[in-house]
This record gives C-alpha cells, sequence and structure tokens, in this order.
C-alpha cells in the first residue's frame, strides 16, 4: 500500500480501516485451507493459509525496517526507557557490533 500525493491522511486511514475490516470478515468467514486468486502472484490459486503467513512475514519484515529506520534517527536501540537495550557500559561493545553490520552491508551493496 502506499499514498500518492493527492491523497490525505483521513484518505489512508479510511482505506486502512476497510481493509482491516474486510480481512476480519474474510479471516472469520473462510476456512484456512479456502483458496483463492492473488492477481499478481504468481502461483495460483493460493489458501489463506498462505496469505496469512504471507502477510505475518511482510509486517515483521517492515516493522524491523521503521525500527531501523527510527534507530537511526535518534540513535537509541531497542524499546526500553531511555530507550537502550545496551547494558550500561557496552556503548563500545554496540558501537563495534554496528560498524560491522553497516560494513557487512557496504561491502554487499
Amino acid at each position: 500500500m502506499w499514498a500518492a500525493a493527492d491523497e490525505s491522511r483521513d484518505d489512508i486511514i479510511g482505506l486502512w480501516h476497510r481493509v482491516w475490516a474486510h480481512a476480519d470478515t474474510t479471516i472469520e468467514t473462510l476456512p484456512i485451507d479456502a483458496t483463492g486468486t492473488v492477481r499478481w502472484w504468481q502461483h495460483t490459486p493460493v489458501t489463506l493459509h498462505l496469505i496469512l503467513v504471507h502477510m505475518l512475514a511482510e509486517l515483521n519484515r517492515h516493522a524491523g525496517h521503521a525500527d531501523i529506520v527510527r534507530e537511526l534517527i535518534d540513535g537509541q536501540v531497542g524499546w526500553r526507557r531511555p530507550g537502550d537495550n545496551v547494558v550500561e557500559g557496552d556503548e563500545a561493545w554496540w558501537a563495534a557490533y554496528r560498524e560491522t553490520l553497516e560494513s557487512t552491508a557496504r561491502e554487499f551493496a
């Protein structure tokens, strides 16, 4: 899902609520092995089970992306207050670990 420049916040939230309601009804109504098609997927038909697993993986993936972006913005690690999950005194370890990850990413970019 993405938003066009002319779509308002209310448009996007309204669409999200309609999609959410449709998904809830689909999950509550259909058996887990019900089949259907996804227009842009090449393997058809697909089961509701496969679609749900796919959506969980997508949610996990993109939530992880958002967390990485947040960490890059504010420099904080994790979700605890004051925003770190690094044991006091381990800041040097975290900085070295982060550099290793960034170095690896640059190498394979």
